[in-house]
């Protein structure tokens, strides 16, 4: 097994073609052209095997404003394990690589979890928000409860200093976490 990361613009065709395959198969293709649009821009950790991609994940820049600040937050995207290695570390080997990043270039992370996916996260420390979850849309603040309790931050010492505080996010097209 090989780990590389690398920005977007540093894969191949043939790479950014195999990672969405992959993440296609992964979430049942339920993986439309904006969830796609929302993994490219940033660092990707992509895990190899003798049968080529066996895990993908990324983090992307997006502005979060917490209190009276916004901040610079990596926004963890396309999380997968090609299914004939899941629960075999792949998923913590490529989180390893994406919260290095984090570490060294965001105020924050944040992502949001699917109840199977919540499991790896809370694991390594990432907590899931407490408070209410906002995106600053064309039409200004709004709400977004279908994600409050699935929105997770890390490192919590961070997000922690007001854990009923608001989350804003950034607004994008499509799924706005």
């Amino acid at each position: 097994m090989t780990l590389r990361t690398a920005h977007t613009s540093d894969l191949t065709p043939a790479e950014l073609l195999a990672v969405r395959g992959m993440l296609y198969d992964a979430f049942d293709g339920d993986l439309g052209d904006e969830d796609w649009e929302h993994t490219l821009g940033g660092m990707h950790a992509l895990v190899h095997d003798e049968r080529g991609l066996a895990a993908h994940g990324a983090v992307v820049m997006r502005r979060v404003r917490l209190g009276a600040r916004w901040l610079r937050t990596g926004y963890v995207e396309g999380v997968a394990v090609r299914r004939d290695v899941r629960r075999t570390g792949l998923g913590g080997r490529v989180m390893d690589a994406l919260e290095g990043v984090i570490t060294r270039a965001y105020d924050l992370g944040a992502l949001s979890a699917s109840d199977e996916g919540a499991l790896l996260y809370e694991s390594r420390g990432w907590r899931a928000w407490s408070g209410p979850v906002h995106a600053l849309s064309p039409d200004g603040p709004l709400r977004l409860p279908d994600e409050e309790g699935s929105t997770y931050v890390w490192p919590v010492p961070v997000a922690a200093a007001d854990p009923d505080a608001v989350l804003l996010f950034d607004w994008r097209e499509g799924d706005v976490l």
